[in-house]
Formats: C-alpha cells, sequence, structure tokens
C-alpha cells in the first residue's frame, strides 16, 4: 500500500479538502469524523477519482476510549500510519468571558486539545516503532494572539501550540516530524458551527474581503508533508491578503 495519512474531522472543510489534496498524491487514506455518512460519500468520490485506497470510520476524537479502541483494530495493512494530521477542531460561541456558556468550553477543550492528545497518543506506538512519522496539528491565528470574546477558543489553539512545541522536542528522538499551521480566516463551515446554525450572522464574517478557503490549508498541508525527510517545517502561519493578524483585517465595501 501507498503511505498512508490519517486526517481527523475529515468531513468537511480543511479536512475533506486535505484528503482531497493527498488522495491527488496517491496516499493511502484512514479519513474520521461524527459524520460517517458524508465519509462513506468522500470515500467513493475519492476512490473512483484517484484509485487510492480508503478506510474511513465515524469518530469522536472527544472519547478516548474510542479512539484508542479504533486505533487498536485497524487492520495490520492500515497501521503503517506516515501522517497523522489532527484536524478536528471547533470553536462554539462568541462570547465575554463572564457570559460564555461552560458547555461551549468543555466542548472546545475536549476537541481542540484532549481530541489531539488521545489521536496522537493512540497513534505514536506505530510511528515510535518504526522511528518516523510526522504530525501536523491544525492551530489558528487564535493561538497567537487573544481576541475580545475568543477566551477560551483562544486558549485551546494556543495549547495546541504548546503541545506542538513539546512533541517536537519529546519526539526528536523518534525522527518524527512535528509541524503547526496556524490558518486564519478561513471560509469553512467554521462560523456557521461556531454560531450555531446563524448563517446570516456567519456569511457577515467574510464580508468584504477574500478570506482563505479550505483548498489553501490543504495545499500547504501537503507542502509540509512532502518537503525532503531531513527538513520540517515546525509552524506556519497563514492568512489572506486581508488579514495581517488576529486583530488587524482590510474590508473593501
Amino acid at each position: 500500500m501507498n503511505p498512508i495519512v490519517l486526517i481527523t474531522g475529515a468531513s468537511s472543510g480543511f479536512g475533506k479538502a486535505t484528503a482531497e489534496k493527498f488522495a491527488a498524491g496517491g496516499f493511502g487514506l484512514i479519513l474520521t469524523g461524527r459524520r460517517k455518512e458524508r465519509l462513506d460519500d468522500l470515500k467513493i468520490d475519492l476512490q473512483s477519482k484517484y484509485l487510492v485506497e480508503v478506510h474511513v470510520a465515524g469518530l469522536d476524537v472527544r472519547d478516548r476510549e474510542v479512539v484508542f479502541e479504533f486505533i487498536q483494530k485497524l487492520p495490520e495493512e492500515w497501521k503503517n500510519i506516515s501522517i497523522l494530521v489532527n484536524n478536528a477542531g471547533l470553536a462554539l460561541g462568541r462570547d465575554y468571558f463572564d457570559e460564555a456558556s461552560l458547555d461551549d468550553w468543555e466542548t472546545m477543550i475536549d476537541t481542540n486539545i484532549n481530541g489531539l492528545l488521545y489521536v496522537s497518543k493512540a497513534i505514536l506506538p506505530l510511528m515510535t516503532l518504526r522511528k518516523q512519522g510526522h504530525i501536523i496539528n491544525i492551530g489558528s491565528t487564535a493561538g497567537k494572539e487573544v481576541y475580545e470574546k475568543g477566551n477560551i477558543y483562544c486558549a485551546s489553539k494556543f495549547a495546541v501550540n504548546a503541545i506542538s512545541e513539546a512533541m517536537r522536542i519529546d519526539l526528536l528522538r523518534h525522527h518524527i516530524k512535528v509541524t503547526c499551521i496556524n490558518p486564519g480566516a478561513s471560509d469553512t463551515e467554521f462560523s456557521n458551527v461556531r454560531f450555531k446554525g446563524n448563517d446570516q450572522l456567519a456569511s457577515k464574517v467574510y464580508e468584504g474581503y477574500k478570506p482563505l478557503v479550505a483548498s489553501d490549508i490543504a495545499e500547504v498541508i501537503f507542502f509540509c508533508a512532502t518537503v525532503p525527510p531531513h527538513v520540517c517545517i515546525n509552524e506556519l502561519t497563514m492568512t489572506s491578503l486581508a488579514q495581517a493578524n488576529s486583530f488587524y483585517l482590510h474590508k473593501d465595501f
């Protein structure tokens, strides 16, 4: 089998676009997400277009036992995972700290931090055994600067950056690459999820400028994963031309 990449949160957005990019590159794919029916459709599409092997599973990265059981029960031919893309993540709500929902906070922490830890910890024995592998964590510009009403989402992405640094140091002896990619404003389902289905509010986030799209992030992920073996892109922050950082955005109305 060709080199295998495992992508979490692959049913839409960055994850789906990344799956398409790696499929075009001839990689075998393990795709996980909570919306299994979308993954089944994606599997059929990618196998038909690119003639690659695809394994899909409905998986909630927040469930530690389910994550470890899934990795342990992978068929032997699928355990030779070369690349892990920790993409599953979300923002919920945009509220002042004192007015925010504890449930939203816990969901973000459990998904953005714990989910990343569970999947990484479950897969690492397969990589350390071979002394080879690449973990790509999806952070955010929100992990670089805290903005108003960003509170726990920002904190979770700061954690992704810190965890990535810790991984890179501790896994150095195993020759495992660790990359953290921090995208800025991107037109995906992100804002629809954040604003809990309020499409009108979500669409206003991207008015007046051209944001990143999912395929932009997929291109960068693929680039980082395919540089020469002795090269590691440690961290990369990317925004659209209209965005300087979490604070400065130029809109032309």
